[in-house]
């Protein structure tokens, strides 16, 4: 299909943009705006996954830089994820050759945006208005979780656990699932359950997603390619131009704005994404039959 390559640009870059400003990985915009552009939703769930294992490449290398990145707790989880995404492919697969892929894909990000929207705004209104929110004030780290008592236990020296290694499996097969059906890197699923669940210490918590989110992602582009042919390499490329620039602008900008402003801002216009969704979802489309050459 002919699209716009400087509205490309301009989309990407301020997707990258808004991921630089709020501090959030672009997978779960970048992926519905091109939906939104009229990208078919297995392109752009495919492709988007090399946007993610290109940046997230920048970022474990930074992470290295400052040795904040567990390494033995990263390969499980990329073990978990490596058999996820391949099961993810699988049924991204098989929803195209039954043709309900884009449906499944519409509902997952109507949940997805509409919960993780209205998080966000929530915890920027109640910090605009001088109360802590919720979270902040029931969620704490427990001392023991379900990790410290199931079986198959492991050390992890650089996070300083002894715990099973059935929830990290666990974890890295489900957001390896989702990675390779939405699109999307998990980061902000995977970086919570880090610590919540897990409880790993905050200083590798990202450094360890990141890897995690750079292997499986890598891994996907390389399966949708072999398995459903729908990596577009051009689009790919100016993703990751547009991307790069926005986010160095969003990082900058970024560090001069109050962050809870920019998270209720965030979850103002993932709601109304979700809204979009709900809308494509319900309201019957103008032409009922696309004609298409997938598969």
């Amino acid at each position: 299909m002919p699209v716009n390559v400087l509205l490309v640009l301009l989309v990407s870059g301020a997707v990258g943009f808004v991921s630089g400003l709020v501090g959030v990985g672009g997978g779960f915009i970048m992926t519905p705006a091109l939906m939104f552009l009229g990208v078919p939703a297995p392109v752009a769930v495919a492709t988007g996954a090399s946007q993610i294992a290109a940046t997230s490449f920048s970022g474990v290398l930074s992470q290295t830089r400052r040795k904040a990145v567990d390494w033995r707790m990263g390969m499980l989880l990329s073990m978990g994820g490596i058999v996820g995404s391949a099961s993810g492919v699988w049924l991204f697969e098989r929803l195209l050759r039954l043709g309900q892929l884009d449906l499944i894909i519409s509902i997952l990000y109507l949940v997805l945006l509409a919960a993780v929207g209205w998080l966000m705004l929530n915890e920027g209104l109640s910090v605009m208005r001088g109360r802590p929110t919720r979270g902040v004030s029931i969620l704490r780290r427990p001392a023991r979780t379900i990790a410290h008592t199931l079986p198959f236990r492991m050390r992890f020296p650089r996070s300083g656990l002894y715990i099973s290694i059935i929830p990290p499996l666990a974890l890295g097969y489900a957001i390896g699932a989702l990675a390779a059906i939405m699109g999307i890197g998990g980061g902000f699923i995977l970086i919570p359950a880090m610590i919540y669940l897990l409880r790993m210490p905050t200083n590798v918590v990202i450094g360890t997603s990141l890897f995690q989110v750079l292997i499986v992602a890598s891994l996907i582009v390389i399966m949708q390619a072999q398995a459903t042919q729908t990596v577009d390499l051009v689009l790919a490329a100016l993703l990751m131009l547009g991307g790069v620039i926005g986010a160095q602008l969003g990082v900058r900008l970024g560090a001069g704005l109050k962050s809870e402003h920019l998270r209720a801002l965030l979850g103002a216009l993932l709601l109304a994404a979700s809204v979009k969704f709900l809308l494509d979802i319900v309201i019957q489309p103008p032409e009922p039959y696309v004609l298409g050459g997938w598969l």
